[in-house]
């Protein structure tokens, strides 16, 4: 059998290590010069083991700090409408939030189209930096009308879900929501706040969630880290005569 090489021995007791939990995610891995003592080793065979850890998605380099022990990546389901917590909880993982804003502002063409007001109207923003086990996962801008907006930034928005808030203390029930993602690069503002490089991937999601009668009632940007999330649903395909009454129903409408 092939001997492995020395970096490749180094990469898995490192590996080894974080998933014995000895180094945790968001730790930094010990410096060069300390891994270097460690192993007795040179400067390259380490090199080569982080960049082996970095490609296996272990590991991130975060320039001007350090080498760190990313999550493991969660897994979201795209099948029912659930907020950050919720899916933090199905994984065991502790969420939690940093506010950064809170303000009133005028409603642009976007944000008007979602929540089907007028351009111009204030409307109440929140943003939020996301976290699991006190990592950076996902920073969030969310529109609010003004009236529910101003009872909503009233509670403690680091513990507090927008959604139960609507439901369970204002009797606003979601019923559904609409969804749209696309990959994305991090702009400073978002790289700042998920701390992580300029430029890096993210998932970006647009959300409007409805009440009854089909009312929008929340409208959110959220951006997610690409290297710490996926997002997997279920489809079902449509039976031949379904599809095929699908096709038929225009040439009926039109008779």
């Amino acid at each position: 059998m092939t001997e492995v090489p020395l970096y490749g021995k180094v990469e898995e007791v490192l590996a080894s290590d974080i998933a014995r939990g000895d180094i945790r995610p968001g730790d930094r891995l010990p410096s060069e010069d300390e891994l270097l003592t460690r192993f007795a080793v040179s400067r390259i065979t380490v090199r080569r083991a982080i960049q082996n850890l970095i490609q296996r998605g272990i590991v991130e380099i975060q320039r001007g700090r350090g080498t760190f022990v990313l999550a493991p990546k969660v897994s979201q389901e795209l099948t029912k409408l659930t907020g950050f917590v919720e899916d933090m909880d199905t994984h065991g993982r502790k969420a939690s939030a940093r506010l950064v804003s809170r303000k009133v502002v005028v409603a642009s063409a976007r944000v008007a189209r979602q929540l089907g007001i007028s351009k111009g109207t204030r409307v109440m923003r929140i943003e939020r930096v996301r976290l699991a086990d006190a990592v950076p996962m996902s920073f969030d801008e969310t529109y609010l009308p003004l009236d529910i907006g101003r009872k909503i930034v009233r509670n403690d928005l680091r513990v507090m879900q927008i959604f139960t808030l609507l439901e369970e203390k204002y009797g606003i029930p979601l019923t559904e929501a609409e969804y749209s993602l696309e990959a994305a690069a991090a702009s400073s503002q978002v790289a700042e706040a998920l701390e992580v490089q300029e430029g890096s991937p993210i998932f970006r999601i647009e959300r409007t969630s409805f009440t009854t009668h089909g009312k929008p009632i929340d409208y959110e940007m959220l951006s997610y880290r690409g290297d710490l999330i996926r997002f997997v649903t279920r489809l079902a395909r449509r039976s031949t005569a379904e599809a095929s009454q699908r096709k038929a129903e225009p040439s009926l409408r039109k008779r």
